[in-house]
């Protein structure tokens, strides 16, 4: 399941009551802790977690192993000028009509004229983290200027540009089959972390059930809030 996000959905989607497809449901794997991994998933319905548990768990361990909690209570604090800590895990992509390095299938693709062109992921950390800031208007939140960082030189005018509150905490590229052997699904990801101020409650709640970026079915697009330490 670690290896294989599309196995890890799997496993998500049978704890779902009803037909999968019913609904969307977003996910996040954070291994801060490499032995013992978190899962986070946001649902409409409500899940039951026990399948899950004895696939991967110790059942009978003591302990809380899942906690499912409602999410109306965060959803109703969005405010215009509320500020949360958020964590974020994205694939983020740009559209490219040919791709500087083509695989055999794109190349066949280009060949015979089947594309409108193709979601190429961004690989480096300049380029991950500027696809996030360049949405969060659209997303109804900004991200502040960090309280201790110091301000970064602008090269087009000389300006000091105060540093961001956010981080890259994770960056990894993901390949593993689809549905056979033969085919992989390949997917660059970036987990971010930082603050963030609300500038348009109904956006952000948009973004937050809905998810962030493409490849949500494996594992990316899950913004989750939590209090800034001290309770600001």
């Amino acid at each position: 399941m670690l290896a294989n996000p599309r196995i890890m959905h799997a496993q998500v989607a049978a704890c779902i009551p009803g037909a999968p497809d019913t609904e969307r449901v977003l996910w996040r794997l954070d291994a801060d802790n490499a032995h013992r991994p978190m899962l986070f998933v946001l649902t409409r319905s409500r899940p039951d977690w026990s399948h899950l548990i004895e696939a991967a768990g110790w059942p009978y361990a003591d302990g809380e192993h899942a906690t499912v909690r409602e999410y109306a209570p965060l959803l109703k604090r969005l405010a215009v000028g509320k500020e949360f800590a958020f964590r974020l895990t994205a694939s983020p992509v740009q559209n490219a009509k040919r791709p500087e390095k083509a695989t055999k299938a794109q190349n066949e693709k280009i060949t015979d004229g089947r594309h409108r062109g193709f979601r190429i992921g961004h690989r480096t950390a300049s380029a991950q983290l500027g696809w996030l800031i360049s949405r969060t208007a659209r997303l109804g939140f900004e991200i502040p200027s960090a309280r201790t960082d110091p301000a970064i030189a602008d090269i087009t005018d000389d300006a000091a540009v105060p540093a961001l509150d956010v981080r890259l905490i994770a960056r990894q590229r993901r390949s593993f089959p689809k549905s056979s052997q033969r085919h992989h699904v390949v997917i660059h990801t970036a987990s971010f972390e930082g603050r963030l101020r609300v500038t348009d409650p109904v956006l952000l709640e948009r973004a937050l059930l809905e998810g962030i970026g493409p490849s949500k079915a494996y594992g990316c697009g899950l913004l989750t809030l939590a209090p800034l330490p001290g309770g600001h």
